[in-house]
């Protein structure tokens, strides 16, 4: 039975190389990139590349990637500000943002990424049936989401209390507990949610020393 992996690959193997935008937190804005997908080593790497015009194809800087992230046990996850930007949250805890340049390539993308997640994921001994892996990785993508959601407000809260004008000071005690319980609370969730998705790469490795 043809896998699910040679399913996307046969269908269309560009899905799984082109342009995308990358948000950077360097510039605070999106950046063209040029991603492909070593679909057997499960291997997702980005170059630095100029936009192709309508009759010129796209020429990438240099030879070497400008990034690469491992994709087993990844999280492949549309998001909901738009029907284009989707996240790729890897097991390591890195995370890139991207945007497809419309909802049909998006969805092309997550397709075909999560295929190559769920073949690699299957081939080091995941126990979970794909249907159940790929809600649980939209679970760890959504929390992640929210999690970030709580990192801006954390710091705009911190930029309000530096910046008042009133009774209150920046420098009142009880605001600055606030600030810092606030700020480690979040960071605790962050690797609390790390650590879970590693636990989950490595269950599977447990159960197979326990078998011997």
């Amino acid at each position: 039975m043809e896998s699910n992996l040679n399913k996307v690959l046969s269908m269309n193997r560009q899905q799984l190389s082109g342009q995308l935008y990358k948000y950077t937190n360097v510039v605070k804005g999106w950046q063209y990139r040029w991603f492909s997908v070593d679909a057997q080593g499960g291997l997702l790497s980005y170059y630095l590349c100029e936009p192709a015009g309508e009759d010129s194809n796209t020429h990438i800087v240099g030879s070497a990637p400008r990034g690469q992230v491992h994709l087993a046990g990844a999280v492949i996850c549309p998001s909901d500000e738009d029907s284009k930007t989707f996240t790729v949250n890897c097991a390591s805890g890195d995370m890139l943002k991207l945007r497809a340049v419309d909802a049909r390539a998006r969805q092309e993308w997550v397709d075909g990424l999560r295929a190559v997640v769920e073949s690699h994921s299957n081939s080091t001994g995941t126990a979970l049936p794909p249907r159940d892996q790929l809600a649980a990785h939209d679970a760890f993508g959504a929390a992640r989401q929210q999690l970030q959601q709580t990192e801006l407000s954390n710091a705009a809260l911190a930029r309000a209390i530096e910046n008042l004008n009133g009774p209150l000071s920046s420098t009142d005690p009880d605001l600055l507990m606030m600030k810092a319980l606030s700020a480690a609370s979040t960071h605790c969730l962050l690797q609390c949610l790390g650590l879970l998705q590693r636990h989950q790469e490595l269950v599977p490795d447990s159960r197979l020393e326990q078998s011997f």
